[in-house]
């Protein structure tokens, strides 16, 4: 029985990631396309910005900062395409300063910022993994459940042409 158990839920667990991996490759592609992107962004900047005069420290320095907020930019929209919530994970780690905070007040924040970040990720967890298998094994067929097809159970019935 509890084999069983074990193995249902590994198959949903698989068939869960397999029903997701559209939306895995579709989300490394995004991110793959906006690194190219911020490749593209950051040479272009660099070769103009030295064009108008700029330093090449200063050059250098926009080109890198347009690159890399393509390639944030970039890697929320794969999350999002992925399924996971950006905002929740970004809230969670605007938490870590609290829960590691030791100066004044820290009795009460690092408490307060535990719950919070616990809170996010287990929500985002729940939501990725467990709630895909309670969904599966909550509309999974019954082999017990009688057969309902077009046939007209009654004798009398006239059949269908």
């Amino acid at each position: 029985m509890t084999a069983n158990l074990i193995l249902d839920s590994l198959r949903n667990l698989w068939e869960g990631f397999i029903t997701r991996l559209p939306s895995l490759v579709t989300g490394l592609l995004a991110f793959a396309f906006f690194y190219l992107v911020a490749r593209v962004v950051r040479y272009l900047a660099r070769k103009s910005l030295r064009r108008m005069g700029a330093s090449e420290h200063a050059a250098r320095l926009i080109s890198r900062l347009s690159s890399i907020a393509i390639m944030v930019l970039g890697a929320l929209v794969a999350l999002g395409v992925m399924g996971i919530n950006a905002g929740a994970l970004v809230a969670s780690l605007g938490f870590i300063p609290m829960a590691i905070a030791t100066g004044t007040g820290a009795e009460v924040q690092r408490p307060l910022a535990t719950v919070v970040i616990g809170g996010i990720l287990s929500s985002t967890l729940l939501t990725l993994l467990v709630l895909p298998i309670l969904y599966r094994l909550a509309h999974r067929p019954d082999e017990e459940d009688e057969d309902v097809s077009a046939e007209p159970s009654h004798p009398e019935a006239p059949k269908p042409v």
